[in-house]
């Protein structure tokens, strides 16, 4: 207090001298750590310079490091699973060698592509100067092989495969005769793409590896699907499956679509893409926008594969338009198989079926319209694609997450308004019906006349045929989700292998139908993706909205047509161990009497009544293309109440 007084007064007082003294060497010292710290920053920031030029300079041997340390743990586990257990790791060694093969790959053509070609160039020119000799070579080879392998299969299955085959050829004139410009038509891509789709058909239907590995494929898909009900769980309660559709279905989609941006940010669903859309470019001899693009509806819908060439739309032919919008129609995206997996349709027939659409729907489209002009799209052009707009993963699984959500209300609201509307038409129909004494008229019964011509040239039974008639006519007119679902009750029937006929009404298929049946409506096409699809193109490309309407209404009847020759293929590829078996069993057992009651024998004779249509005596129709013998001897084994075994005639 006495010091601030003698302050406040000017009055030096005994310590002014001792506080001044203080002052000053708190100042110095302020001086001293500030001039050491500056010392301090500057050899740092010098440091950190250092550091930096140094870290820029060996940029690419630092990436090069962490990627090798990386790449060897992850080849030591693999290593590690394989010793272990071999047969349990196969498939990540697959898979390892797999990526390893199209990494190497792309590096190499890469940076020795010229060198690739040179090396490649003098075969090209033989090529060239020879191919008209060697083009008849090779188409006479290809039809060969096809008529020597259909008649030792009909050989083998019976002639189902042939009706098939025959359906197949039907719709491909058909195709022809109402072509755009008929006269403009160029078979290789029409051939190459069937081709590619029977080929694609072959390996996996009709091969162990093939068939094993696309069933292994299906069942971790259905175990990835399945950690969906860890989110619904939580979200809706334990008891969130009493609302199947709502709580159980729909947040697959969510769950899916959000890994499938995951993938996109990380590059590896375009370069997945490229892969088969290089492929498709080169064995189909396809425009490259139309091979992306088919390439990617595979995978994501057909609102969103188009985005995938997005800048190159407005430049497209009319032919690439409808190429576009065709092979929108004939796929499902994989975003929306899990739900038609957990009805209990079969996960490897609709992999399989996902991934056989891509070719034919560019064969279908080449040739209901074939190109007349020039396509400006480079393959350069179209194999580029953005990586995405997202900043980091999480914001990228944040955003599929969110663009879900129209996914999701649009099919919610479009199943009450389809469903409402199937009632009322039914309604009306049986009202109207009942004007005439036919009160069970529906939109069912007249779907089954429509479309059963198509469904029995793909091969299905006749008997089952106006069944997969009415499943088409609600894939057609509503959605191919109100189709799968009505096909999964009827896989469900046949599993708990009740009667096949209910007051004269047939209750299930046979597995080969529902097989056919689940190919056939693999596809979006369907009137109400129409005007969907229309929007998508348009906002893209404002300015070609008339050429869009000119080319949407072929392109959906291009799109189930499409579908229709998948299932045509899935007949002449499909069979079933009772299938392959029975012809030989019964021709092998019967000829000696009343065979003994063997499980092959039960289950064949089990799947022949099954199938068997009886009108009453003198009436049975025998399923599966078999004898009326096998079949009477088949009902004098089993002696089944669901048939009168007096009503079959003698076979003459």
């Amino acid at each position: 207090m006495h010091e601030e007084e003698a302050l406040n007064d000017n009055h030096p007082g005994p310590d002014r001298f001792e506080l001044d003294q203080t002052r000053r060497d708190r100042k110095h010292r302020n001086a001293t750590y500030a001039k050491r710290r500056r010392i301090v920053l500057k050899y740092l920031e010098r440091k950190h310079g250092r550091f930096q030029d140094f870290s820029q300079k060996h940029k690419t041997s630092f990436r090069y490091i962490f990627w090798g340390i990386l790449l060897a743990g992850y080849l030591a586990v693999v290593i590690a699973a394989c010793a272990l257990n071999f047969h349990r790791a196969l498939p990540l060694f697959v898979i390892t060698v797999a990526a390893i093969f199209f990494v190497v790959w792309d590096h190499c053509m890469a940076k020795y592509e010229h060198r690739i070609k040179e090396l490649l160039s003098p075969g090209r020119r033989f090529l060239d100067s020879h191919w008209f000799c060697l083009k008849w070579v090779i188409w006479s080879s290809l039809i060969l092989g096809v008529v020597f392998w259909l008649i030792f299969d009909t050989a083998k299955l019976g002639q189902r495969q042939l009706v098939s085959f025959g359906g197949l050829l039907v719709y491909v004139i058909l195709l022809f005769l109402f072509s755009k410009h008929p006269t403009k038509v160029r078979w290789r891509p029409v051939l190459g793409g069937i081709g590619l789709q029977f080929l694609l058909g072959l390996l996996i239907l009709r091969t162990g590896p093939g068939l094993m590995a696309f069933q292994w494929l299906g069942k971790q898909v259905q175990t990835f699907l399945e950690h969906t009900d860890a989110g619904a769980s939580f979200v809706f309660g334990e008891n969130y499956t009493d609302h199947y559709l709502a709580f159980k279905y729909l947040p697959m989609l969510v769950f899916f679509t959000a890994v499938m941006y995951m993938l996109y940010y990380l590059g590896l669903m375009q370069w997945i893409i490229r892969k088969i859309g290089w492929l498709m470019l080169v064995t189909v001899g396809s425009s490259p926008i139309e091979s992306v693009v088919a390439a990617g509806n595979i995978f994501i819908g057909y609102t969103e594969a188009p985005l995938l060439v997005e800048g190159y739309i407005k430049d497209a032919t009319r032919s690439e338009l409808h190429a576009i919008m065709t092979t929108g129609f004939a796929t499902i995206a994989g975003n929306v198989l899990g739900p038609y997996i957990s009805f209990g349709i079969s996960p490897t027939h609709l992999l399989t079926a996902s991934v056989m659409s891509a070719p034919v729907s560019l064969a279908v489209a080449k040739l209901f319209w074939p190109e007349t002009e020039t396509p400006k799209t480079t393959v350069k052009d179209a194999m580029k694609m953005e990586i995405g707009d997202s900043r980091n993963l999480l914001e990228a699984i944040s955003q599929g997450a969110s663009a879900s959500i129209s996914l999701v209300a649009h099919i919610a609201v479009n199943l009450i308004a389809f469903l409402a509307l199937l009632s009322f038409v039914n309604s009306a129909l049986s009202w109207f019906g009942n004007m005439l004494d036919y009160p069970q008229l529906s939109f069912e019964i007249i779907c089954s006349y429509i479309f059963m011509p198509f469904s029995f040239m793909m091969g299905v039974d006749w008997q089952d045929s106006f069944m997969v008639a009415k499943l088409i006519g609600y894939k057609t007119f509503f959605t191919e989700f109100v189709a799968y679902e009505r096909l999964s009750k009827l896989v469900d029937l046949r599993k708990e292998a009740g009667p096949k006929f209910v007051d004269g009404v047939q209750q299930y298929m046979s597995i080969r139908s529902e097989t056919i049946a689940t190919y056939a409506l693999c596809g979006f096409g369907s009137i109400s993706s129409l005007g969907l699809a229309i929007n998508t193109l348009t906002n893209i490309a404002d300015f070609r909205r008339d050429d869009i309407a000119a080319v949407a209404g072929r392109a959906l009847i291009a799109g189930t047509i499409s579908s229709f020759i998948m299932g045509c293929i899935a007949g002449i590829l499909s069979s079933t161990p009772v299938d392959i078996n029975c012809h030989h069993i019964f021709e092998n057992t019967f000829a000696s009497g009343l065979p003994q009651n063997t499980t092959d024998v039960v289950s064949c004779c089990q799947s022949l009544l099954s199938s068997t249509v009886a009108v009453g005596p003198g009436e049975v129709i025998p399923g599966g293309y078999h004898s009326l013998s096998s079949l009477k001897t088949c009902c004098e084994l089993l002696k089944p109440s669901t048939l009168n075994c007096t009503w079959i005639p003698d076979q003459l």
